[in-house]
């Protein structure tokens, strides 16, 4: 067929769309989504919209203070409002991962270590994140199977996946668009178009008029950018449509299984606090968002359910550079490192270990006299410690008195004493001394970096030093190190007990670092951050340990002993799947978590 009347064909179809009101039929075969071949009768379909980074008690804010009308007509029209404890780390991988697979073993944060590897995963990268999947998902089906993910970490096994990490570069939304579909695209939608120009060129507008002043008001001492409020526009509007219009594509189609995330709040929480003026402006673009997608889910399929959830929530914060030596932890850390490394050579040696030009290697008066005590005392607690303990205290004595190069079959490389990793992820921060490949028990950390140990206990930004002792849970103070129990925690920190079992399921994965630390939390609801944040998730303490889930009228989720949210897969899977892993179906969903993988 000619083009000019293959044109005119497309034109004369898209005429037949609008007047019949099947527009979006002719966009779903246009973008390459026609209507799949529909599910089952008795398969249920479900909407999940997910608002990254809002807490139970500033949901019930906003919708106080008019910012969230259409979440208040659900809940007024018979919509269950619930609050539900997320785990630990309070981070969108962590969730994602438990929802979507079941499993969220051995995601200590959103930013760690590989000891092992020698790889740093943080989980904007989508390396990073397909090998968390693979894992994850290895054994298990995702609930999202046969359906759509928009803007998520995880795809759930979704057939379309679009703006999700770990599917990235599989599909993308206007990929089959060509020609003269772009002008059909246009006419079809042609006020949802014009609404992301003109919101587009209005926020652009807004935030560099906003940017301008405040580098204004700082004297003019920084370089004015404009990258930020260009990509805030990106993330806040338009992303937030093309989401929106594919969501809406995706209920008409009768897609039965959607999983959407809305992050434009996450985004402008962490730099303003969780009721900042933009945030709120970001909470009502979303809740629009959510009108119209509930508006079509109404239009077209009645019976889906629909669920507006979040992942975790946010605590307000206080970067722990603002607090006492006004220092990052990672400058912080570094500088106790050196200071504990007493066998390092000194000024003028040669290197690791060598003793000053012209001296008789391998005596002991060469020796400052703080390693001969330290000599003495290793001798006396040798005996004391766990074999990997005392292979550490011998290579030690060894290279105090020999200044000899680390004897790799002792597993231990002194040389490598101040390689030291710091991996931040808001209130929780992991510690890896690359002095063994394996994890560190708190003794050998003591021997080894004593000056450190004292300096993180007694510094007021942080309120817990954990780690491990023979597989044992422990916290260090400043009279020493027990066994991590309710009563160690912080005093005002909620729910002690599941605290500190999520504590030490934590310090079970083996990825965990040798030193695990939590941001000091104090009664009246703020947080120190590791990260320059004024709101900051990803350990315990506030809101950020309490997201919120919006059930529809009569479905039998009960979220009260909620304490992870890999117990949430059992239900969607049982609900929506038709399978039945562990414990799916209950209408109460089961608790309790052990430091075993599960």
């Amino acid at each position: 067929m000619p083009r000019w009347l293959r044109q005119i064909v497309e034109m004369l179809v898209f005429l037949y769309a609008w007047i019949t009101g099947r527009k979006y039929d002719v966009l779903a075969r246009r973008m390459g989504r026609p209507a799949d071949t529909p599910p089952p009768p008795e398969r249920r379909r479900f909407i999940v919209v997910q608002i990254d980074g809002l807490a139970h008690e500033y949901v019930l804010r906003a919708m106080a203070g008019g910012h969230m009308p259409t979440l208040q007509r659900l809940i007024a029209g018979g919509y269950r409002l619930q609050r539900w404890r997320c785990g630990l780390p309070s981070s969108t991988p962590a969730v994602q991962a438990g929802i979507m697979y079941g499993d969220n073993w051995d995601i200590p944060a959103f930013r760690w270590y590989e000891k092992d590897t020698g790889q740093a995963p943080q989980c904007k990268s989508p390396a990073a994140v397909v090998r968390i999947k693979a894992r994850v998902a290895a054994d298990r089906r995702g609930i999202l199977a046969g359906g759509s993910s928009y803007t998520n970490m995880f795809d759930g096994d979704a057939r379309l996946a679009l703006f999700t990490i770990s599917a990235m570069g599989r599909q993308r939304f206007f990929e089959h668009l060509r020609g003269l579909g772009w002008a059909l695209l246009f006419a079809l939608i042609p006020w949802r178009i014009l609404r992301i120009i003109l919101l587009s060129g209005w926020e652009l507008l807004r935030d560099i008029a906003r940017t301008a002043w405040l580098w204004a008001r700082g004297g003019f001492r920084h370089r004015l950018r404009l990258d930020k409020p260009m990509l805030q526009v990106l993330t806040n509007v338009v992303f937030g449509e093309i989401q929106t219009f594919g969501i809406v594509l995706d209920v008409y189609r009768g897609v039965p299984a959607i999983y959407a995330n809305f992050y434009g709040y996450d985004e402008v929480a962490h730099n303003e606090g969780p009721l900042g003026r933009e945030a709120v402006r970001a909470l009502r673009r979303i809740d629009g968002y959510i009108r119209q997608i509930d508006r079509a889910r109404r239009k077209y399929w009645p019976d889906m359910e629909l669920y507006v959830c979040s992942d975790h929530g946010m605590t307000p914060s206080v970067p722990f550079k603002a607090i006492d030596i006004k220092k990052p932890l990672g400058q912080f850390v570094a500088e106790h490192v050196r200071a504990s490394v007493i066998w390092d050579a000194g000024p003028g040696a040669a290197g690791w270990g060598a003793p000053p030009t012209g001296d008789p290697a391998g005596e002991d008066r060469w020796l400052p006299a703080e390693s001969v005590w330290l000599l003495d005392e290793l001798g006396g607690i040798e005996a004391h410690l766990s074999r990997r303990g005392r292979r550490l205290a011998q290579a030690l004595r060894r290279r105090l008195r020999e200044r000899l190069p680390p004897d790799p079959a002792l597993g231990w490389d002194l040389a490598r004493g101040s390689d030291v990793v710091v991996r931040n992820s808001g209130s929780l921060a992991h510690v890896y001394f690359n002095v063994t490949p394996e994890r560190m028990d708190v003794s050998e950390i003591a021997i080894l970096y004593p000056d450190l140990l004292d300096a993180l206990v007694r510094h007021p930004g942080i309120s817990l030093v954990l780690g491990q002792e023979d597989v044992r849970a422990v916290v260090v103070g400043p009279r020493g190190t027990a066994n991590l129990t309710p009563d160690r925690l912080p005093v005002g920190l909620p729910e002690p007990v599941q605290a500190t079992e999520d504590l030490i399921r934590l310090l079970t994965f083996p990825h965990s670092g040798d030193l695990v630390l939590m941001g000091a939390w104090n009664a009246m609801g703020r947080i120190v951050s590791f990260e320059d944040h004024a709101a900051t998730h990803g350990g315990l303490g506030g809101p950020q340990d309490y997201p919120f889930f919006i059930t529809p009228p009569d479905v039998p989720l009960d979220l009260s002993d909620v304490t992870n949210a890999r117990q949430l897969y059992p239900y969607f899977m049982g609900r929506y799947q038709g399978k039945t892993p562990g414990t799916a179906g209950n209408t109460k969903v089961e608790s309790g978590v052990t430091a075993t993988r599960q």
